[in-house]
């Protein structure tokens, strides 16, 4: 592979900027998601000329390898539940593909000052309750385990197939608050169906041609590093660590969140 030929049409500032944004986006995903809140804005303030849905295809080429990077990387040393794992996954892949046929039907924009509201509320939440995810919290039945981890695969797989950003989070707090999961372990899950979510999407994205080859392996590369850093040190930092990322990314979605609904209800 020829990387110069790949990335000759691009100046060496943009490939540095690209490449060390990808790069933090990898980390922050590996340890709580939300790796596209800081990816996509790079890629479309970097590229203002190009559709949205290409900017997008080369976003997930860059986010779904780094994704299952950190999803191996923590399958490892986590022990999953292989029988609600498969049932996570399943309900999020289906809820995910009709999330995408909806999209068109309800504007997204409608949404946000609902989202804004759930992301207030989740980081309060989580910041008042500062044992929250430190240890498991919960033992659930078996068939409890199931409906709630199918209503949570539902739930955050049709946010991920109409709108997206943030849905790692989604999952992590889904899993530390109706499971009981410790931090660590609700990331590993969360990267585990964040993968399967994202497949259908990238190879929607890559059957339609949009996509920037060049661009999305180069970011490919450095959020898979941003990947591995971010999940080892969530791994041997612990949950403390993790919770601190989690608030964090919260934070900066809530802002995003915020100055959007301030634009379109208040400018």
């Amino acid at each position: 592979m020829n990387w110069s030929t790949l990335t000759a049409d691009y100046s060496l500032t943009l490939i540095l900027s690209l490449s060390t944004l990808a790069f933090i986006a990898g980390f922050i995903d590996s340890v709580v998601g939300g790796g596209g809140l800081i990816q996509i804005p790079a890629l479309l303030i970097a590229f203002p000329d190009k559709p949205v849905a290409t900017l997008f295809g080369t976003n997930k080429i860059a986010a779904i390898s780094g994704t299952s990077v950190a999803a191996y990387q923590y399958a490892r040393r986590i022990r999953f539940d292989c029988r609600l794992l498969v049932v996570v996954c399943l309900a999020a892949c289906i809820a995910s593909f009709l999330g995408a046929k909806v999209v068109s039907m309800v504007r997204a924009d409608v949404l946000k000052p609902v989202i804004l509201i759930i992301l207030i509320v989740m980081a309060v939440y989580i910041y008042m309750n500062k044992n929250l995810g430190a240890v498991q919290s919960k033992s659930l039945p078996f068939g409890e385990q199931m409906i709630l981890g199918a209503i949570i695969g539902l739930v955050v797989g049709f946010y991920d197939g109409f709108f997206g950003p943030g849905t790692g989070s989604f999952l992590i707090v889904g899993f530390v608050v109706f499971l009981g999961f410790e931090f660590v372990t609700a990331s590993a899950y969360a990267k585990i169906v964040n993968c399967v979510t994202n497949i259908s999407a990238l190879f929607v994205f890559i059957r339609q041609g949009y996509f920037l080859l060049g661009i999305g392996l180069l970011m490919a590369a450095f959020n898979i590093a941003g990947n591995m850093v971010g999940s080892r040190m969530a791994l041997s930092r612990g949950n403390g660590f993790v919770r601190s990322i989690f608030l964090l990314v919260v934070s900066l979605m809530i802002l995003r969140y915020g100055y959007d609904v301030f634009q379109e209800y208040f400018v």
